[in-house]
């Protein structure tokens, strides 16, 4: 068991995608559609703190010259918590659907000058509780990962870490 009280921590996470079509296309209507409840979703999820608020579809806040690139991040009070949201709530199968609107990461990775081939579109990390990462970190913890592998400092979710460094099993 982990001896470094979890309280003290939150896990942050960040996701990039990479639109078969802009956001704002009648092709991508079903993801655009699904965003706010989605997003209203994971705001009443048990275990949520907090979610990046920018419209990325506003060319003056990209965080990418690319706008089908689209990016998410939030802070989670534990893994469970993320892990029930993205797999087993009313997000799953919205997930599920992301081959319709989103192209393969290998191929989008290879089109952003911003990454190295290789660079994962999920990092997770833990965070002092009360500490709100901004974007250009989490965009730091995604090139770390990908450069470096799982580690305390970036890691996914099949080979996450405790907020003492400890690998967590499965």
């Amino acid at each position: 068991m982990d001896t470094m009280q979890t309280e003290a921590w939150h896990l942050a996470q960040i996701n990039l995608a990479y639109g078969r079509f802009p956001v704002n296309s009648p092709e991508m209507r079903g993801f655009a559609d699904a965003i706010d409840e989605i997003n209203a979703l994971a705001d009443a999820t048990p275990g949520f703190v907090w979610r990046y608020m920018t419209d990325s579809r506003d060319p003056l806040q990209r965080e990418f010259a690319d706008a089908n690139v689209l990016l998410n991040m939030s802070v989670w009070r534990d893994l469970a918590s993320l892990q029930h949201f993205t797999y087993r709530s009313a997000h799953g199968p919205v997930f599920a659907r992301r081959k319709d609107w989103f192209i393969a990461w290998p191929e989008a990775v290879a089109r952003l000058p911003e990454f190295a081939p290789g660079t994962p579109p999920v990092a997770l990390w833990w965070v002092p509780a009360g500490t709100l990462p901004t974007a250009a970190q989490g965009i730091e913890r995604l090139r770390w990962l990908g450069e470096h592998g799982p580690s305390p400092q970036a890691f996914g979710f099949k080979h996450a870490f405790s907020p003492s460094g400890l690998p967590i099993e499965r």
